[in-house]
């Protein structure tokens, strides 16, 4: 699905979600007694994090590395 046709609660949910699991697993990987597991868990927290900030790029409204400010040109 294109994202300049998905709505945006559809978007802030699954920002939100993605914000939720994240959490989770920061916490899981803090609880965690072996060492392989806590690797595992941080990669997949990562991971979530860098899909959220994809879609927080897409959606427009939020981080947009293209623009420079104070430059005219």
């Amino acid at each position: 699905m294109d994202t300049k046709t998905q709505h945006p609660k559809d978007r802030e949910a699954a920002i939100s979600g993605l914000n939720a699991a994240i959490d989770a697993l920061n916490l899981i990987k803090e609880v965690a007694s072996v060492t392989p597991a806590k690797a595992a868990f941080g990669s997949v927290s990562v991971l979530l994090t860098m899909l959220k900030v994809c879609l927080v790029l897409l959606r427009g409204d939020g981080l947009q590395a293209h623009k420079h400010t104070g430059f005219d040109g």
